[in-house]
């Protein structure tokens, strides 16, 4: 059986490329998500070069770049073939002015529009449920992309977001399977009241640790395996900052990433 593999979403840090590799090498992880935007090491507009170096940096240290999370278009599709890199994850952020099923109809005409290009290229778009104004369910990710072959289309469930949206591990899982082909996300997130019991309730979003979160990461991996997802597991490396920023960023999150890391190899040991 071949390994299964733990990556991490690199959105942290923005470092030189050699700085970041030595740092998530010695965390003991197998890959990495290289976000491609502006800002980081490598941006849509230097891609095809940038995603080759990337590769031969990351490869020095012992790491894969096992997705990229980007924009997805024929350029960055192309890109990533070059590189051998399997996936592009993106979200479906949902335009109100136009609506829900508009929104998903534009989808579905892009995703047919660019299959060309994944199946020359070899490459995956996956698409991350997410919660709030996007389709942020298992249902929703089903519903979108339910007529595509997940070797060109899939689903990158978070389990994190349909939690917050109360949907259930076991009915998520169940709903993708088939859909979930390159990679899980594990992270962990919970609504916490941000005002007081004397007004109207106003609730936040709060991203944390994996025992402290709305659903059992146990039970996430129990599902998996069960419907045989042999794909990257990704931890998103998403903690909320207790000072009011949204999210911890650098070498900050590294404590909670140990801990995730450590609890979720035991999990992939019991695999």
């Amino acid at each position: 059986m071949s390994k299964t593999l733990i990556s991490v979403f690199t959105k942290p840090w923005t470092e030189p490329l050699p700085i970041m590799a030595d740092k998530i090498a010695a965390l003991g992880l197998d890959g990495i998500e290289l976000p491609v935007r502006p800002g980081y090491q490598v941006t849509p507009e230097n891609a095809a070069a940038g995603l080759k170096e990337a590769t031969r940096v990351l490869g020095a240290s012992g790491l894969r770049i096992t997705s990229i999370a980007s924009t997805a278009d024929e350029a960055i599709i192309a890109a990533c073939g070059e590189s051998g890199i399997p996936l592009i994850r993106i979200m479906a952020p949902i335009d109100l002015s136009i609506g829900y099923v508009q929104s998903i109809e534009n989808y579905r005409r892009q995703f047919d529009a660019l299959l060309p290009a994944l199946s020359r290229h070899g490459v995956a778009i996956g698409v991350q449920n997410h919660y709030g104004y996007f389709v942020g369910s298992a249902v929703g990710l089903l519903h979108l992309i339910e007529m595509y072959d997940p070797r060109h289309i899939s689903a990158v469930l978070d389990m994190a977001h349909c939690a917050v949206d109360g949907e259930p591990t076991a009915m998520a899982v169940d709903i993708l399977k088939g859909k979930i082909h390159h990679q899980a996300n594990f992270k962990s997130a919970y609504h916490s009241r941000v005002n007081g019991p004397e007004d109207e309730a106003v609730f936040k979003v709060k991203w944390t640790t994996h025992q402290h979160g709305g659903y059992s990461w146990r039970e996430f991996a129990d599902c998996l395996k069960k419907v045989g997802f042999a794909g990257t597991l990704c931890l998103p490396a998403e903690y909320s900052d207790p000072m009011g920023k949204s999210q911890r960023m650098g070498d900050d999150v590294i404590p909670y990433l140990k801990q995730d890391l450590a609890y979720l190899r035991t999990l992939v040991e019991a695999w």
